[in-house]
């Protein structure tokens, strides 16, 4: 009798929880006092079944109620004596502090953050870059005050902004401010914490004068894209050099007054033939070539993918709470599975999809898998079973 090689002793969602080491949420605990006033429904237990969530894509407290309720047996893998009710779901979301998940996505991150790092494939124009963007996460009732004006008919939808950074080597966010989707995006640069000589890179929606002013004398540089209304005075013009790509148009020094301060950049201009288009960028870094310039705000885009990522992934849509608080402990449980995924995509050698192996994991998370083994050769029971010599009997016959 063939034996599977695949098997495990623990369910898929089991191997995934052991990526999250156990004094990461007892000190999570301890630090918070997050277990106080509550008999059941422990922190470990909260986020347990909120993961479970992210990861089956279940849509109510009903539904994965309902959906755990089967699962009993298998319960006690999770750490779990009882299936979650409903009731005691709902007041944990609303009470237990969404700071306790944010502590335990953070420390997950300290922990596998050089991990991700040295696993990537990427080659980087200048070290330690961070990308700044946010997105809008629309909401069907107005719990956070949405974007724009109230439509003719009907009510405004509300909307929660996620601010993000990312280092680009990690390409997981490093810090993640939450604010209503009103909120306007250069506000968040005042939150960011650089140390001298860092890079930062975002697009014009950030564009902050006074913010680029401090920068300047912080040695703090960024790039971005210049705005089309903007106003400014060209003050010298360099010469290119043979070697510079004939994309690039113009590298001068420009002068923007902005609230009595006179703020010196650097603009560049470039000729985009994808997209048969000119960009103008501007930065406070006068020694990297033009090239180098225009390659930094290239790795902007590398936001908007882990944006994609998350959002395809781990469906955003249905909240299974009505409160601020709620949809955050969901926003940042859905952050923790995407890195924990991460983390199993880069420990194997064999190259998946990410949305191939979440939709793997989805549709197996009970499943007596061996994940990485899996994932390492998913098709080499198939193989021995084509490729191995016929049966004696059946020759002899």
């Amino acid at each position: 009798m063939n034996k599977s090689t695949h098997f495990s002793g623990h369910p898929i969602i089991k191997q995934l929880l052991n990526l999250i080491p156990g004094h990461i949420i007892n000190r999570t605990v301890k630090t918070f006092d997050s277990d106080r006033y509550y008999k059941t429904c422990k922190t470990q237990e909260h986020l347990v079944s909120m993961l479970y969530t992210s990861i089956s894509g279940v849509s109510s407290l009903r539904e994965l109620s309902t959906v755990m309720l089967a699962c009993e047996g298998k319960l006690s893998h999770l750490g779990l004596t009882n299936f979650p009710k409903r009731s005691t779901l709902s007041d944990a979301n609303t009470n237990r502090s969404c700071e306790v998940f944010a502590s335990i996505y953070y420390a997950l991150l300290d922990k596998y953050a050089r991990f991700l790092s040295d696993s990537s494939s990427l080659r980087l124009p200048v070290k330690h870059l961070k990308i700044v963007d946010s997105t809008t996460i629309s909401l069907f009732s107005d719990i956070l005050k949405g974007v724009g004006r109230n439509p003719i008919n009907g009510k405004k939808k509300g909307g929660i902004k996620m601010h993000t950074v990312i280092n680009a080597m990690e390409d997981v966010p490093c810090r993640v401010p939450f604010s209503n989707a009103a909120t306007h995006d250069h506000t968040f640069l005042k939150e960011l914490e650089l140390k001298k000589g860092s890079f930062v890179v975002f697009d014009k929606a950030y564009n902050d004068y006074r913010q680029y002013f401090e920068w300047i004398n912080q040695d703090i540089y960024f790039v971005t894209r210049q705005k089309g209304n903007a106003v400014y005075k060209s003050l010298k013009e360099f010469n290119l050099e043979d070697a510079t790509s004939d994309n690039v148009l113009k590298d001068e020094v420009i002068s923007v007054q902005k609230k009595g301060l006179e703020i010196t950049l650097r603009r560049i201009a470039y000729w985009d033939e994808k997209n048969q288009r000119v960009y103008e960028f501007i930065s406070n870094n006068f020694l990297l070539s033009p090239e180098k310039i225009c390659d930094i705000y290239k790795h902007r885009w590398q936001i908007e993918t882990m944006f994609k990522r998350l959002k395809q992934n781990f469906p955003l849509k249905y909240f299974l709470g009505d409160s601020p608080n709620a949809i955050e402990i969901q926003i940042w449980c859905g952050l923790i599975v995407q890195l924990l995924m991460l983390v199993v995509q880069k420990r194997i050698k064999k190259t998946w999809a990410y949305s191939n192996m979440i939709s793997m994991v989805r549709l197996h998370l009970m499943s007596y898998i061996n994940l990485f083994s899996f994932l390492e050769n998913p098709t080499r029971k198939w193989d021995y079973l084509t490729t191995k010599p016929p049966d004696i009997q059946l020759s002899f016959f």
